[in-house]
Order: C-alpha cells, then structure tokens, then sequence
C-alpha cells in the first residue's frame, strides 16, 4: 500500500524534511540532486533526528554527534555512528512522494530501540 510523504516541492535539492505518519516511526527525506531518499530518522548511535541534519552529497550529518550516514544505502560512514540506519522503498509519481510499501513491523520496532 502506497502512502504519501510529501510533495516533491517541499524537499529542496540539498535538504531533509522529517515526516511523521501515523503508527510509523518519524522518517525523514532527502533530496540528492532530483533524487528522493526515504530513511530512518533516528540515529542508530543517539537519541537525535537526522531529519535536523546537514545533507552533504548523499551523507546525513548528525548534529548531535557529527557522525555520519548514506542515505541512500544507510551504512554508517562517519564515527562515532556505527550502525546503520534503515532504508525504505520509495516512488515518484506526480510531484509527489510515496512510501512503496508498509513498513515491516520489526522495522517499527528496531526503530524504537
């Protein structure tokens, strides 16, 4: 089931935007170049939304600690993170974005950790 996330207009190229659908948690979304990425926005290594982070190419920068996500693969590239963050599949369509597909619930759950 596709769920709306945002227009496309709301993401500036450069920018994350945190969305919050109801019974998920809070992801957030990055505009890389045209390109839309759809991630977890709580930080593996601190209790900070990477949504208030700065987008440096295609890497989310926490501003709590400065460490460092991929968000187009969720790997962990700067320390002091070290794990990865989850990912999820996403469409365009329209101006806007869309959320693939529900979020598995042991991804619900890993994200409160």
């Amino acid at each position: 089931m596709r769920r709306l996330l945002c227009d496309l207009a709301d993401v500036p190229d450069g920018h994350v935007k945190a969305i919050q659908l109801e019974g998920l948690p809070e992801l957030a979304v990055a505009n890389v170049e045209g390109a839309f990425h759809v991630f977890e926005a709580l930080c593996s290594h601190g209790a900070s939304s990477l949504a208030e982070g700065r987008l440096l190419g295609c890497e989310v920068e926490c501003v709590l600690h400065k460490g460092r996500f991929d968000v187009t693969t969720g790997k962990a590239t700067r320390r002091p993170a070290k794990k990865p963050i989850a990912v999820y599949p996403s469409v365009v369509e329209d101006g806007q974005l869309f959320l693939e597909s529900d979020i598995p619930a042991e991804a619900v759950s890993a994200a409160g950790r």
